[in-house]
């Protein structure tokens, strides 16, 4: 299949719904062969019928990212298989039980928000780079958020992961930078109509936000080999 990443093998992260799905959707439009991480089987299978019927390629991977020593297995299963990854795009998030004030915020929902949005992406970040070096123009890409840096009241637990992500990955982008052909991004997707947002947002109108389909250029041009931007948060 022709197209913009024909050819790249992509892992992309939260996969079953909103801006994952559509990226990965997105992506095997272009031609990757698509790795496609979620915990929800019956979504992944329709998803992998959506990219069938459209011609792509998919490989169903059902994952809670939790069980973090799953990630290591599921390299060394793509080093064998494909014996590098080209793209990774990690997308899934968590608002952690939804948005209160930092003092009631349960510590199973505090937890949870940082194992998803934090420590998983810092396994699959241990877990890829050296998949990721293999390929010979390798991109990470993971989604972050403005509320990393807004101190707003109410968002101090999904802030601070974010915050804690942003600082994670712009060091491994100045960790690589100059000594690998790897690309390593931010992106922080601004107000898009999905389950999280109207967590968040639960009186908001989603058919007044942009569509997660409508976001998924950034993703492509992230994730080309032409790509050139390293080490930044891309704002959509």
């Amino acid at each position: 299949m022709s197209g913009r990443l024909a050819g790249r093998v992509a892992v992309v992260t939260g996969a079953s719904r909103g801006i994952g799905r559509a990226v990965a959707k997105r992506f095997a439009a272009e031609g990757a062969e698509v790795v496609c991480i979620a915990r929800t089987q019956g979504a992944l299978e329709e998803l992998d019928d959506e990219i069938a019927d459209a011609g792509g390629k998919a490989v169903l991977c059902p994952l809670d990212l939790r069980q973090f020593d799953s990630i290591d297995q599921v390299g060394a299963a793509l080093f064998q298989r494909f014996g590098r990854v080209d793209i990774l795009a990690g997308i899934a998030g968590d608002i952690g039980g939804g948005l209160g004030p930092v003092g009631h915020q349960k510590p199973k929902h505090f937890q949870e928000a940082f194992d998803v949005n934090v420590t998983a992406n810092y396994r699959l970040i241990r877990a890829f780079d050296p998949l990721l070096r293999l390929a010979p123009a390798g991109r990470a890409l993971f989604v972050t958020s403005g509320a990393a840096h807004a101190g707003l009241p109410y968002w101090g637990c999904y802030g601070a992961t974010k915050a804690a992500l942003e600082q994670l990955v712009l060091s491994w982008a100045a960790e690589v930078a100059n000594i690998t052909a790897l690309k390593v991004n931010l992106i922080d997707p601004g107000a898009v109509a999905t389950r999280m947002r109207a967590i968040a947002f639960p009186g908001e109108d989603q058919a007044t936000l942009r569509q997660p389909d409508q976001i998924t250029d950034t993703f492509v041009e992230a994730a080309e080999a032409a790509c050139t931007r390293h080490g930044d948060i891309i704002k959509i």
